[in-house]
């Protein structure tokens, strides 16, 4: 009955997945996987065949394989290697080569025979690289084939680098990136003008041949194209949809990444629920939508033609269910994101007392804040709560070059026109525009250069935070150590990251603290940062009173909103606040027009939060609520008992 059950649950989904609570666990799994038919291998005095993968993905799996070599002796002298992939042109020692990441993330460490390792040349003529792709694949199938193949998942689908419009029995060759690929490898080369136009791949033929395929993936960033892989049509437009063709497949994710597969995200289409109200309000908000009807519209049968029959039975009538559901969205929208003084707060998301609150906005890099939550920031300060913002890095690695010489050439100007000494200064600019003009791609700035870039971000956001109301006592810089590599690879963090988190709180003392919430990518500086501010309350509620009492509530980025379902505080923003909030952001002049890490929106950072805003507002509204200019989306982070 239980594996009936499970067929059930997985009827959407076209080939084997397995899901893991977090990416270590999920690491783990694979990498004694590996062990294991290394160790087999070697039983029969047979060389193991290995296809490995790049990218952030793996290294959990090389780290613990490394593990397994140094503490528990498990030896690669059996171990044959053939990578996927490799970026054309690219020089083997280059800081972003495969060579380079799988040296230090896995050769260097382990007993491998160098001569067994096969990557992709990236240094030859063109007129060479149809042979030696052919010499590849011949190399695999004289050894018989690959025993195992690791894989990731771009966005748009691709597995190796064989982007949409890949033939199925493709073999290795040359290929041009999508642009989208580029865009996301942007951040390690410095710049997407940086990327190479162009990859040497295995083709998803000869991925095929594998004995075992595994896939693997992690965070909410790659749900979706994840949910496309596993339940959608086999289609070049989407690459890894092949790979329900074949019988050896099997796709290991961590939660966030399986969380868009229907029996995770719409579950009561798949099985019986436990309906719980945070399931029966996410069940409501999904319905409406699907069906573009208000909440209070909803009939019986639109519950009963779409999967929710059993909601309908256990906790009907629906209409007295989409009256509650319509109550408690209701009840998340305010104007006092402080809280209304002297008013009943039972069916408010903020508590009335005290009036005046003790605030602090948590703001990854200098702009966050502004952009993010700049209504509600300026809203704070207008009805006069004690409001800080605390800015977490310097943001350095976003500023342009030329932004920094040509204010390096204004302080030159400036001493001049006042009769200053300014040898120095101007030894010391010739200096950077040396530099400059003979860096390379991602290399790392002179701390001089650094320390411009960063002074430019601190005058912006002490000009963005004035804008909002605050005094200059009020705006704190941390200068988290993590940050300050000069590189975009941060250093790991630190107790230092903690203890300056401490240090600010137990100086403000706040009953309210603001944190971007944004779980998209787990390697980026917004979940980093939001993990040290964790710790430090963490550690704090065990001994102080008033953290005790202290409410985290999350902001999300630029690029996405909360789900409807999940909002538990929602701010109006009336058409003059949204004016005010866009010149807040504009106060942010080196990342305006072009940014240096835009991601994949071609919007200004202004635009994407006017429009995100509005958006919030419309979503409300097509549900049946108040019609409103613009929202700011608030989620409170619960902490265990």
């Amino acid at each position: 009955m239980a594996r009936l059950n499970l067929l059930e649950e997985t009827r959407f989904e076209k080939l084997p997945v397995s899901v893991f609570e977090n990416p270590k666990i999920a690491s783990i799994n694979v990498a004694h996987r590996i062990a294991n038919l290394i160790k087999s291998k070697q039983a029969s005095n047979a060389p193991a065949v290995l296809g490995l993968a790049t990218g952030v993905t793996p290294i959990a799996v090389y780290s613990e394989l490394v593990r397994l070599h140094k503490e528990e002796g498990l030896s690669f002298r059996n171990v044959i290697t053939f990578n996927l992939d490799e970026y054309y042109p690219m020089q083997p020692n280059a800081a972003q080569s495969y060579v380079t990441f799988m040296n230090e993330n896995l050769f260097d460490h382990i007993d491998i025979d160098k001569n067994n390792v096969h990557i992709p040349d990236g240094t030859l003529p063109l007129e060479e690289i149809p042979a030696f792709c052919l010499d590849y694949e011949k190399k695999i199938g004289d050894l018989g084939g690959l025993d195992i193949q690791i894989l990731g998942i771009g966005r748009t689908g691709h597995i190796g680098f064989n982007e949409p419009g890949s033939a199925p029995n493709s073999g290795t060759r040359l290929v041009t990136l999508d642009d989208l690929t580029r865009r996301d490898a942007a951040r390690d080369f410095g710049g997407k003008s940086f990327v190479p136009t162009k990859a040497i791949t295995m083709g998803i033929g000869t991925i095929f041949k594998a004995r075992e395929i595994i896939l693997m993936a992690w965070s909410r960033k790659k749900a979706s194209i994840i949910k496309k892989a596993v339940e959608g049509e086999i289609s070049g437009d989407v690459p890894a949809t092949f790979l329900q063709l074949s019988d050896n497949v099997e796709f290991i994710l961590d939660e966030p990444a399986a969380s868009d597969l229907t029996r995770f995200d719409t579950p009561w289409l798949v099985k019986d629920c436990i309906w719980t109200d945070a399931l029966i309000r996410k069940a409501v908000i999904w319905l409406a939508n699907t069906l573009k009807k208000p909440i209070l519209k909803l009939t019986e049968d639109d519950y009963n033609n779409n999967g929710m029959a059993q909601l309908a039975t256990e906790k009907g009538p629906v209409y007295n269910i989409n009256i509650h559901i319509f109550n408690k969205l209701q009840h998340t929208i305010t104007g006092w994101p402080g809280g209304k003084p002297n008013a009943d707060d039972s069916q408010r998301p903020e508590r009335a007392e005290p009036a005046k609150k003790r605030v602090i906005i948590f703001s990854p890099h200098p702009d966050d804040d502004v952009i993010s939550m700049g209504g509600t920031f300026i809203r704070l300060v207008d009805q006069k709560h004690d409001v800080h913002v605390a800015y977490q890095t310097s943001g350095n690695t976003a500023v342009w070059d030329d932004d920094a010489l040509r204010f390096v050439e204004f302080n030159v100007d400036f001493t001049e026109k006042m009769g200053m000494d300014n040898t120095q200064l101007k030894d010391l600019y010739n200096k950077m525009r040396t530099f400059i003009e003979q860096k390379k791609p991602n290399q790392v700035d002179t701390p001089e250069i650094q320390t411009v870039k960063g002074l430019i971000r601190k005058g912006e956001a002490i000009a963005g935070a004035r804008y909002c109301g605050l005094e200059d006592d009020h705006i704190h810089f941390q200068a988290l150590p993590f940050y300050e590599s000069g590189k975009n690879q941060k250093n790991p963090v630190t107790n230092a990251d903690i203890e300056l988190t401490i240090e600010l709180l137990q100086k403000v003392k706040p009953q309210q603290v603001f944190a971007a919430g944004d779980f998209e990518d787990p390697h980026g500086t917004h979940i980093v940062c939001f993990n040290i501010i964790l710790a430090a309350l963490t550690r704090l509620r065990k001994t102080e009173a008033w953290a005790q009492d202290c409410w985290l509530w999350m902001y999300r980025g630029a690029w996405h909103e909360f789900e409807t379902h999940e909002i538990e505080m929602a701010v109006p923003i009336s058409p003059q606040e949204l004016e005010r909030k866009k010149y807040a952001i504009f106060k942010h002049q080196s990342q305006k027009d072009r940014a240096v890490f835009p991601g994949d929106d071609s919007r200004e950072f202004w635009q994407r939060a006017e429009d995100r805003n509005r958006e919030t507002a419309k979503a409300y509204d097509d549900l049946g609520l108040a019609e409103y200019e613009a929202m700011e989306a608030f989620v409170r982070w619960k902490f265990p008992d």
